[in-house]
């Protein structure tokens, strides 16, 4: 028996930040630190197979409680029911033909939750990647992260954007562009520009994220769209420096100018901050990285933070200082050749 096994890794928002939803542009970085790995294979029925993360037996009703803080309501099993649904409909419509087969399928992540590393989002490429194996359908790689922002906003109703989709589908580290005059629409999908940038240009990196169980993350970034909609001008002129902190910060990692890399983190965070509301304890994190003359950005809505460190014993030294805030340091895995 034929058994498939796809991953998606959790990712970093760089730089960029969040204009990704007002046509604007980022550089964003895979995470191998932190994978979500689908398990699929035929079976006489199609059956989603429950993981710990989706439970609904417990030994008391705190237990509850903290489950429903950690993961939510549902789990990762909605997200795989949604992207076999959505799956089904891109076959329909694209006239492909998918054999009479069925399968199990299960899901398991270590990716931190609702520290802003794209969980949700891995669940769903690994779970897409298991799919398209299994029935021999292709994809197109421009379309595979408008296909899995459409699960989320089109069949779940959440509110996301493409920045997360493409570099879990491209990985490395990718240059995206989603300014309206480069949008253009591939198999029924909005699909960006993507630019692919060798990972071994990047500096090295650290990433800090909270160990607490946090409380869902309010970013705003609905309110950020509506608001950009309408013209605001705070909103537009962030937005405007966002780009351009993005422009900078690619132009310098292809130059080998990692000191400007650095300082485009910085700076991006900076036109966030002017914008959207920062938790006292997020803010804490960028503080203390800062302290040690570190960059430090938000990896997305908040809850981990990404910047460069080049130097071992200032690692160490962050890892000591982050330790009362309760956060836990790594060094950024982004290359699998390293």
């Amino acid at each position: 028996m034929e058994i498939i096994r796809k991953r998606a890794f959790a990712r970093a928002g760089m730089v960029g930040n969040p204009s990704d939803g007002c046509d604007g542009r980022t550089i964003s970085t895979i995470l191998r630190n932190f994978s979500a790995k689908v398990v699929l294979y035929e079976w006489d029925r199609l059956e989603i197979v429950s993981t710990f993360q989706d439970q609904s037996c417990f030994r008391s009703i705190h237990e509850l409680a903290t489950d429903v803080q950690r993961h939510g309501y549902y789990g990762g099993i909605r997200l795989i029911k949604a992207t076999i649904r959505r799956f089904v409909d891109y076959c329909v419509s694209h006239d492909i033909s998918l054999h009479d087969r069925n399968f199990s399928i299960r899901y398991e992540s270590d990716i931190p939750r609702q520290v802003g590393l794209a969980g949700s989002s891995a669940i769903i490429v690994a779970t897409l990647r298991a799919l398209l194996d299994f029935y021999g359908v292709e994809m197109p790689q421009v379309v595979q992260p408008s296909f899995v922002l459409s699960v989320e906003t089109e069949e779940l109703g959440l509110s996301a954007g493409l920045q997360d989709r493409v570099i879990q589908v491209y990985e490395g580290v990718v240059s995206m562009d989603f300014a309206v005059e480069y949008m253009r629409e591939i198999d029924g999908f909005r699909c960006g520009m993507y630019e692919p940038i060798d990972p071994k240009l990047l500096p090295p990196m650290y990433l800090a994220y909270g160990l607490d169980i946090p409380k869902p993350i309010q970013s705003g970034t609905r309110s950020l769209i509506s608001r950009y909609r309408e013209r605001d001008s705070a909103v537009l002129q962030a937005v405007e420096g966002l780009k351009l902190c993005a422009l900078i910060a690619r132009d310098a990692l292809l130059c080998g100018d990692i000191e400007t890399f650095g300082k485009m983190i910085d700076r991006g965070f900076e036109y966030r901050r002017s914008i959207v509301t920062i938790r006292p304890e997020y803010q804490q994190m960028i503080d203390t990285a800062r302290s040690l003359g570190l960059s430090a950005g938000f990896t997305g809505s908040g809850g981990a933070i990404i910047g460069v460190c080049e130097d071992p014993e200032r690692l160490k030294r962050l890892v000591e200082a982050m330790r009362p805030l309760r956060c836990r340091v790594v060094r950024a895995q982004i290359d699998s050749t390293l």
